[in-house]
């Protein structure tokens, strides 16, 4: 078994562990000597690496996506886990069981889809119901629908993250629609599951992750767009404007037009799914980079790019003894007045200008 994962890391302690290259990349430091800046990971999370000394040895045994035993030292740099390599080698993968570098979802993923079907068999308009039992007829989407992250990085960016995020927001578009008695549920649903169907050939997870060049070249969203088109051929009839709808929901999405979206929602049921969606992934990308940053006792995270912000550890921030700037204040105000000789002079001096 694999030993130590990335969760288990502590600062300043001496390890020796097998990691996949997430990322790497050769530098130059101010002498002019290579240096690997490295991304290490395993199926529980991600670490910086840097290996600084004898690096010309081995910057050419390994790549990207390829598997190395490290030995080195775990230190705290800018609030993150940052591994220093003393010595590093390549490892064969038929030495690698390829279940301990994917991060994959807690829950299980054949379940989970039992759950997306339980969904759709809930639904009471029969073309929008048809519809989904036709496009999840197709069993390698299908397997791919409960196998694919939601993303590289940003949310739930694991093994059978796209399912997953789709579930919590089936429970969100339940609850929120109940509020809006005006919401078609049937069609919020349908777009929850149908938004971002394109991922499953955006992205690549066959060891790290990443995107495939359709998904650089193309994106999901249009993606997603042509397979419920392609969907919708086979069913002879589909209403047309109903058609509209739901390629709407899948365009407008994102929400607006800088964050990728072609269109920008423009009815009850389409700026609900852009709302839910948002929320779900900056939940989860909030909890998951407090996670990430659980070794360091600092009380907020560093700069979370797709947050534009830091995070408050708010167990960090609970358990800190270290008085606020409000409870500094009440003690202050609680002490007697003092004025020195040398304040007293001072407020004398003031007094002439």
């Amino acid at each position: 078994m694999k030993s130590p994962y990335v969760s288990e890391l502590e600062p300043n302690k001496l390890i020796v562990g097998l990691f996949l290259v997430q990322s790497k990349e050769i530098r130059q430091k101010k002498t002019g000597e290579p240096y690997l800046s490295l991304t290490l990971a395993d199926r529980t999370g991600d670490v910086d690496a840097k290996m600084w000394d004898n690096v010309g040895d081995v910057m050419d045994l390994f790549d990207r996506d390829g598997f190395i035993k490290v030995k080195g030292i775990v230190q705290l740099f800018q609030n993150k886990p940052q591994l220093t390599i003393h010595k590093l080698a390549p490892v064969p993968e038929s030495e690698i069981d390829i279940a301990d570098f994917l991060p994959a979802s807690k829950r299980n993923r054949d379940e989970m889809y039992a759950e997306l079907r339980q969904w759709i068999a809930s639904m009471t308009n029969p073309q929008l119901k048809t519809l989904l039992e036709t496009i999840f007829a197709d069993e390698a989407l299908a397997i791919a629908y409960r196998t694919a992250p939601a993303a590289k990085s940003v949310h739930h960016a694991w093994i059978g993250g796209l399912i997953e995020h789709v579930l919590s927001l089936c429970h969100l578009a339940k609850f929120t629609a109940s509020h809006y008695p005006d919401v078609d549920f049937d069609l919020l649903l349908t777009g929850v599951i149908l938004h971002d169907i394109g991922k499953t050939s955006e992205l690549t997870y066959a060891r790290s992750l990443g995107y495939s060049s359709e998904g650089q070249l193309i994106g999901h969203i249009v993606i997603g767009v042509q397979m419920v088109d392609e969907a919708m051929r086979k069913m002879p009839g589909f209403p047309p404007r109903l058609r509209d709808l739901i390629m709407h929901m899948i365009l407008s999405h994102h929400g607006t037009l800088e964050f990728g979206s072609p269109k920008v929602p423009s009815f009850l049921e389409a700026m609900l799914l852009h709302q839910i969606d948002t929320m779900d992934s900056k939940m989860e990308c909030m909890r998951a980079n407090v996670e990430k940053e659980r070794l360091s006792p600092n009380e907020w995270t560093g700069w979370i790019g797709p947050l534009e912000r830091s995070v408050l550890k708010k167990k960090n921030y609970l358990e800190q003894q270290t008085p606020t700037a409000s409870e500094t204040a009440k003690a202050a105000q609680a002490l007697p007045p003092q004025r020195s000789e040398e304040h007293t002079s001072e407020l004398q001096s003031l007094a002439y200008l």
